[in-house]
């Protein structure tokens, strides 16, 4: 059995390794103020299809997330679905000084929070799916690292093909893409499409053990480009 049948015929989060990883990162990531996860969990009363999670990202799971992108490697990080900033911060302490990153960001409200607390990134106020748009704006038609923090399992079919064809299209031979799902929401119909479609397009993928110190627990795809 191949590593891709033996990861789908598990049904949950296991870790599968890869040659390249790193190990974890001693320093820690920042915290969420109260006033920060309350403005999330209104934003997703607002407009749930857009903001998708309805809590900011943990630290434990931005740590592990970012852990495992290597971006001292990276010459052309993006992130999309930044949200508040919660992997944010982290990719810009840790990557090369000489690499290139922007975010996308579709809601409008984090997008000016992105822009207050990170004067010197480009956040572009628009859909994921339009990714390529802005690479080409960067010089450059692909990028060889890609971070999103997007509900995915929370997505209309529709737009769930867009964004993943528009992620598919963007990253370079050999490039990372990584994301996260929640466990209560693997069995979802949007989820498990989600997820065949990682196997289907990635060359490798792996699937970390649940990050349980995260609301609501969730575990780590990372995924390599052809």
């Amino acid at each position: 059995m191949s590593n891709r049948s033996a990861v789908l015929a598990q049904g949950r989060p296991e870790k599968r390794t890869h040659a390249g990883a790193r190990s974890a990162h001693p320093r820690s990531a920042p915290r969420v103020t109260s006033s920060g996860r309350w403005e999330f969990f209104s934003a997703f009363l607002r407009e749930p299809l857009k903001v998708g999670a309805f809590w900011p990202s943990s630290p434990a799971l931005s740590q592990k997330i970012v852990d495992g992108c290597q971006l001292e490697n990276r010459e052309m990080v993006v992130e999309i679905g930044p949200g508040t900033g919660a992997f944010t911060s982290l990719i810009l302490d840790r990557m090369n000084p000489k690499s290139r990153f922007f975010a996308v960001e579709l809601n409008q409200m984090n997008v000016l929070q992105l822009r207050r607390r990170f004067p010197k990134l480009q956040v572009y106020a628009d859909s994921a799916e339009r990714l390529p748009k802005y690479l080409k704006q960067h010089s450059t038609r692909k990028a060889d690292c890609i971070v999103s923090g997007l509900a995915w399992g929370n997505m209309l079919p529709a737009t769930q093909n867009k964004i993943f064809d528009a992620v598919v299209d963007s990253l370079a031979p050999g490039g990372l893409f990584t994301t996260f799902a929640y466990v209560h929401a693997q069995v979802l119909p949007t989820s498990l499409r989600f997820r065949k479609r990682l196997f289907n397009h990635f060359s490798k993928v792996e699937v970390t053990p649940i990050v349980w110190r995260n609301l609501p627990p969730a575990f780590i795809y990372r995924c390599w480009h052809h």
